[in-house]
């Protein structure tokens, strides 16, 4: 746009020599010419000589427009007379952009620069000062962005926009200013961090390039994500290419598998461990496979590699990874070892109870319903005399036969008193099925239906149970065992398994086993109910949450409840309190107080991991060895982090473990002097010799670790 083409629509003019100001009607054009303006200030401050002048010397520089207007000034009619007062004209060509024209009057004899913005003021009689606006005809621009918008004054003209900013009143907004910053500083901000984003964005993409022209890099651009995708090579790059498949079979609790484990680990090599403990059927392949049943033994896809020996062999020699290069150097064929699946149980032959045709039976015919007992409502029995009617009609038998049957079913748990009095008895006594017990909503090992087969022998379900733990705690537990990978274990098929396993602890026989058998036993089964509490309802948060988590999560094993608490303190503990508690966890007329310990051993406290920061770490007991494993445990927990000696402060910090069940240990002297058998030399040296000068000791307790 050529802004000498501009047309303005007005009808101020500059002022007369006698003082009038006079009014143009029609049309000019505006020229941005410094000469013009100069023209029209010499005329507002010298009169018309000044004009006169002024043309003399450049009117031939002048516009022709400028030279008519100011031969016809005197011929223009004066609208208003007034004095003669220092006037100055400013008529300020704005940008295209803009395309409006500001006019501002002022009063000053200081000429400010022809790009500063000027508001002109009239003073009248040297008294009166007030606003000499541009006339009401001319065209109102609009406002900027930014600007308050203020009303009429009493003239009729409206006031000078102002920003924001910048209120009329004299007041200061300081809520306002202070937003007005922080979005301008956020704006800044903003920009900065764009652009240095940009910055960085051409130096990844400059860094991209040079190294796209010397190594193989494909990238895709997909709606603002940036996605590398960089094709390996193992013969550029110096790795080994692996296209086929590491497995090895091993067992549970095994050294030499372990070790065979970590070196894996170590190295960052992806395997497949097939424990023959936890799938059984897989050891029948091994021995096809190696001529032997012995483990570790590695296989390269389908080919056999060997066992621990050749593998350190191979280790030492430096000619590990170039016999692994060449033997999965291509894809694993079908004939490999199978990776085991999820989901899939070993078929079993399942062996069925001689008597569950006559409980069939009865859960058909016998009237289950509640009745009144003792002044009590008895839920889901019946009655004695009614089951021997049932039997007798079925087996067309005597009435002594059936009191015999019943009393068979009884002891194998398909049936129990109400009250545990008697095992059974004809008459008016009531009696309620397994499935139809208080406490099954509790049990998390019972699903719907009891197990009706054959009850396993107690001590091969308390040796399997042991041997998948123990796999368990090899394949998700860290190398210190303190710390679990729950959520893989909830997923994991050695857990599934285990879920399954529990379930033949219905009606198992526990009194059968043996006191070391029956110690291993209800050690290991707390170790895992933790585990599983831990999976099924999460960890206890408050003590409100560890006393339920506690008494509240139970097992279903041999016809009774046990939960931690009655495992722990009623079983392993000889039936002492709790922590806190006043009463007992077995009454006198129980029968799950023949399985309780006749003897207290303190070290059972260092075997079990109740899932607190202060317990020992978990482990799995065999019964052969278990007396040995818990001193052994004992020693371990003491030597690590069980207690500190501060031989400066005379303080003895232990953990709260010992504060728990400060009963099982004595006095304190008689606490520190058992704990000197599992302590090393440089612990025991400390204690005793604060033990032995006599001076008083100061035991404070405190956690010590973190499961």
């Amino acid at each position: 746009m050529d802004l000498s083409k501009e047309v303005e629509h007005g009808n101020l003019g500059p002022t007369a020599g006698d003082g009038g100001i006079i009014k143009l009607n029609g049309h000019r054009r505006v020229e941005d010419d410094l000469n013009y303006q100069n023209a029209q200030k010499n005329q507002l401050q010298y009169g018309e000589s000044g004009v006169n002048e002024f043309s003399q010397e450049n009117q031939r520089n002048l516009p022709m427009e400028a030279r008519d207007f100011l031969m016809m000034k005197d011929t223009l009619p004066i609208i208003s007379p007034i004095p003669l007062v220092s006037l100055k004209i400013r008529i300020a060509i704005l940008t295209e952009t803009t395309k409006r024209t500001e006019v501002r009057v002022g009063d000053s004899d200081d000429e400010p620069s022809p790009t500063e913005a000027d508001v002109s003021k009239e003073k009248i009689n040297g008294d009166v000062e007030r606003m000499i606006r541009p006339h009401s005809h001319l065209p109102k621009p609009e406002a900027p962005p930014g600007l308050t918008i203020a009303e009429p004054d009493g003239d009729g003209y409206p006031p000078i926009n102002r920003s924001q900013s910048l209120p009329e009143n004299t007041a200061v907004d300081m809520p306002s200013i202070g937003k007005f910053i922080r979005e301008k500083s956020n704006s800044f901000s903003a920009a900065i961090v764009k652009r240095l984003s940009s910055l960085k964005d051409n130096d990844d993409s400059k860094s991209y390039i040079h190294s796209n022209l010397i190594s193989n890099v494909t990238e895709f651009n997909l709606s603002g994500l940036k996605v590398i995708v960089k094709l390996k090579n193992g013969s550029e790059s110096g790795e080994l290419e692996i296209k086929g498949r590491i497995s090895f079979f091993s067992r549970s609790n095994c050294r030499d598998c372990s070790a065979v484990r970590s070196f894996f680990r170590e190295r960052g090599l992806k395997f497949i461990e097939i424990n023959i403990d936890v799938f059984p059927t897989r050891e029948k392949e091994l021995v096809e496979r190696t001529g032997s049943s012995s483990v570790p033994q590695i296989f390269f896809n389908e080919k056999l590699f060997g066992g621990l020996v050749v593998l350190n062999s191979l280790r030492n020699s430096g000619l590990f990874d170039q016999r692994m290069k060449d033997m999965l150097g291509r894809k694993c064929p079908d004939d490999a070892p199978a990776s085991p699946v999820y989901g899939f149980d070993d078929h079993e032959e399942e062996r069925t109870d001689e008597m569950l045709s006559i409980v069939r039976v009865l859960r058909q015919r016998l009237p289950i319903q509640d009745r009144l007992m003792k002044m009590k409502i008895v839920k889901n029995c019946f009655a004695g005399a009614e089951m021997v009617e049932v039997i007798i009609q079925h087996l067309d038998c005597g009435r002594k036969k059936a009191v015999e049957i019943g009393k068979q079913l009884a002891r194998k748990h398909f049936i129990h008193h109400v009250f545990g009095e008697n095992e059974f008895e004809d008459g008016n006594h009531f009696y309620r099925f397994l499935e139809h017990e208080p406490f099954i909503p509790r049990c998390f090992n019972f699903r719907g239906f009891p197990n009706d087969g054959e009850p396993k022998p107690s001590a091969i379900v308390s040796q399997r149970l042991t041997k998948i733990m123990s796999a368990v705690l090899e394949s998700y537990a860290s190398e210190d065992r303190c710390h679990l990978d729950y959520v893989g274990i909830s997923n994991s098929e050695e857990f599934r398994r285990y879920v399954n396993l529990v379930q033949d602890l219905h009606r198992v026989n526990i009194m059968a086993l043996s006191a070391d058998e029956k110690l291993a036993f209800f050690l290991n089964l707390y170790n895992a109910m933790v585990i599983h509490a831990v999976i099924r309802v999460g960890h206890p948060g408050g003590v409100i949450d560890r006393r339920s988590f506690f008494s509240d999560f139970q097992y279903l094993i041999g016809g009774h409840p046990y939960s931690l608490n009655t495992i722990h303190n009623g079983i392993l503990r000889s039936n002492r309190r709790p922590p806190y508690s006043l009463v007992k966890s077995f009454g006198a007329g129980d029968k799950r107080l023949e399985l309780a310990f006749a003897k207290f051993n303190p070290v059972i406290h260092f075997g079990l991991c109740t899932g607190t920061r202060s317990s020992p770490i978990v482990r799995f007991f065999t019964p052969q060895g278990v007396e040995a494993e818990l001193r052994y445990a004992t020693r371990e927990f003491f030597q690590k982090y069980g207690m500190e000696v501060d031989l400066a402060k005379r303080t003895v910090y232990l953990t709260r473990i010992i504060k728990w069940f400060n009963v099982d240990f004595g006095q304190d002297k008689e606490m520190l002097k058992w704990i000197l058998n599992y302590l090393n030399a440089t612990k025991a040296g400390l204690l005793t010799h604060l033990l032995g000068d006599g001076a008083p000791l100061i035991l404070f307790t405190r956690t010590m670790i973190g499961l």
